[in-house]
């Protein structure tokens, strides 16, 4: 009979906050949870556990903003906690570390009618898209894409220059390596330097 079929649980939503280093990615995902918390919302905060450069038992900005958060290396963790009838929103800083089964990880919280916030870097330091962040921008309901200033011309920045002894990192240096002001810069495209500029022909170029 009509009407006595249960409703269709609710989808949940996929935020995505990107942009280069010092733009305050850290910064608005913290304003994110802790609006959601003064909503009465049950929130989980994770990052990744390579993530140790001022706290490892929290999310800090550059600034020394900072929230609790659960370390963690492998993506299960998240969707165990994530899961729990409990949760309402998840927060995810440094996005980027996270391998590809991330993304299966975000969709499946999102089934759960789960509110999913994902902060991270959408290029890396070569200007290339960094690991599953490409992917997660693609299915976001909303990307909120944030600009620093380039601390060579003071234009908008949205690149991310490593320095190696003061002087531009080459383009087959790891890709991943954690610091902050000691070896990273915010640069426009113009002051951004590289021995070698992606060309994007094939996806194998960029690893």
């Amino acid at each position: 009979m009509p009407g006595t079929q249960g409703k269709k649980q609710s989808q949940g939503t996929l935020e995505v906050i990107c942009g280069p280093m010092f733009s305050g990615k850290s910064g608005e995902l913290i304003r994110r949870l802790d609006r959601a918390k003064l909503a009465k919302l049950n929130v989980l905060t994770c990052k990744h556990c390579i993530d140790d450069r001022y706290m490892i038992e929290c999310v800090v900005t550059h600034d020394g903003k900072k929230l609790e958060a659960r370390a963690v290396e492998n993506v299960d963790d998240i969707l165990k906690f994530g899961l729990t009838e409990e949760t309402d929103v998840i927060g995810v800083d440094e996005g980027q570390w996270f391998d590809n089964q991330f993304v299966s990880v975000v969709c499946r919280l999102i089934d759960a009618g789960k509110r999913v916030i994902v902060a991270g870097l959408d290029l890396d330091f070569r200007g290339v898209p960094f690991g599953c962040m490409p992917t997660l921008l693609a299915i976001a309901d909303n990307v909120t894409k944030l600009r620093a200033v380039c601390c060579i011309c003071g234009a908008d920045a949205h690149f991310t220059q490593r320095l190696v002894n003061d002087n531009p990192a080459k383009y087959n240096d790891p890709v991943v390596l954690v610091g902050a002001q000691e070896m990273y810069q915010a640069r426009c495209r113009n002051c951004h330097a590289i021995d070698k500029r992606p060309t994007f022909l094939t996806m194998r170029q960029w690893y």
